[in-house]
Parts: C-alpha cells; structure tokens; sequence
C-alpha cells in the first residue's frame, strides 16, 4: 500500500444537529451532497488498489457523488454503535450524566438494534480495515464515518483506540494516512475540499 485515503461522509441531519449516528441510516443533506461532489477530485480516476466503503447509505451516496466506482461495501466501516445514545446529542447526555465523553464514559446499550459499542469493539474493526489497505498494491480509499476514522487513524498511528479522541473530524473532509520513512504517518488531516 501507497497510502489510504479517507474520506468522511457528507452532512446529515443527525451530523448537523450533533445527534449521534451510528447505525441509524440516514440520507445526506443537500449540503452534504454538494460536499460529497466537492470530494470528485480526490477520486480522480479511480485507479485504487482497494476501495473500501462503509454499508450506510450516507457513505455510499457521498462516495458515488464523488465519483468512486468498483468499491466494496465492508461492514467493519459501520460507524460506532452508540447503543442508548443512538439520536442523542452530548449536551441531552450532560444533562443526566454531568461531564460525560464519549472517548472515556462509553455508551450505555440500547434496544436490539442498537445495543452498543466499546471503544475496543470500533478499534477490533478498524484494525481488520488497516489489514486490509496494508496487503493491498497502490493507494486504498476508505469512504466511512466520523467517530470510525477517528479510531482508524489512532490504530494506524499505533496508538490505543481512545486517543482517536485527538483527531476531530468534520463531514465532507478528507485524509491521508501513509508513510515516512517505512513508519507510519497522518500525511493530511480534516482537510476541506
């Protein structure tokens, strides 16, 4: 592998409003759309080695509106399963739970189709992602969500999977992981189209 580039889906409504998404399908917004188009030069010609795809819809919307053909969709690139707090901003969290944060407190299970994720559970999956992308030739994409890459990033780095807490990540960007000096490296990150 060349290097992996990742590209966060577009807004949604949930992702505007700060609402916690993890496996609720939602559509982008119109602005979402436009940034998905605004992601069309990083996909160039689509001459990737390995194009990796989250199943939500919002990811396989952004990454056919930026032009990425011929990818497969991996279910290790669902976002972070939030159990309880599927649809809830942090601020609603605070209110019953003061000072709560994701990267420390965890979520609390939800109903069957939501019963929620640990920060080690994400980073199991991410891992496998990066196994992947480093047997493959060439320059890998990854269209997937905020929270997700986040992990991926840490796990790339070397680093344990809560201190993707340090790489904030807006809708719309892309990234760029890669190497320097056989090592690896974040080459760009949370970069605006």
């Amino acid at each position: 592998m060349d290097e992996m580039i990742l590209l966060r889906h577009g807004e949604t409504e949930w992702s505007r409003d700060g609402r916690h998404t993890g496996r609720t399908d939602l559509p982008l917004t119109r602005v979402g759309e436009d940034q998905a188009r605004a992601l069309a030069p990083l996909v160039g010609n689509g001459s990737f080695g390995l194009a990796l795809v989250s199943p939500a819809s919002r990811a396989r919307r952004t990454a056919e509106l930026a032009g990425l053909t011929g990818y497969e969709v991996d279910p290790d690139l669902w976002e972070w399963d939030y159990g309880g707090y599927e649809g809830v901003t942090t601020v609603d969290i605070r209110r019953t739970r003061p000072g709560w944060y994701l990267w420390r407190d965890g979520v609390v299970p939800g109903d069957a189709e939501h019963p929620g994720e640990s920060v080690e559970e994400v980073a199991a999956r991410t891992d496998r992602v990066i196994a992947r992308a480093r047997a493959a030739d060439g320059t890998v994409v990854v269209v997937a969500h905020g929270h997700l890459l986040r992990v991926l990033c840490a796990r790339w780095l070397g680093l344990p999977a809560r201190d993707g807490r340090l790489f904030r990540l807006d809708t719309g960007t892309y990234s760029r992981l890669g190497f320097e000096h056989g090592e690896p490296v974040a080459l760009t990150w949370n970069a605006p189209v």
